[in-house]
């Protein structure tokens, strides 16, 4: 699965808004305007947003917070952390 849509996910799942997410996964609130525009991470960067994304799951799961029903709610955050497949 691709970075983005993992953050993409993530984002719609736990209702963060885009800025908070880069601030908090890398302190860096343009990472996901960056990466819509095309830019490429580097793998330690890519694997430093895959632990957040997964610790954010997680916390929202056992915070009770309901998930929104989409395409996307089969997913768990371990799907979500594992290595991309290819690309980015």
């Amino acid at each position: 699965m691709s970075l983005l849509y993992a953050i993409e996910t993530c984002l719609r799942q736990t209702r963060v808004p885009p800025s908070r997410f880069g601030r908090e996964a890398v302190k860096d609130p343009r990472l996901v305007h960056d990466l819509r525009r095309g830019r490429q991470p580097g793998a330690s960067l890519e694997r430093r947003v895959r632990a957040h994304i997964a610790a954010s799951l997680a916390a929202s799961e056992s915070k009770g917070q309901p998930k929104r029903e989409s395409r996307e709610a089969g997913l768990s955050a371990m799907d979500l952390s594992s290595s991309s497949q290819g690309g980015f």
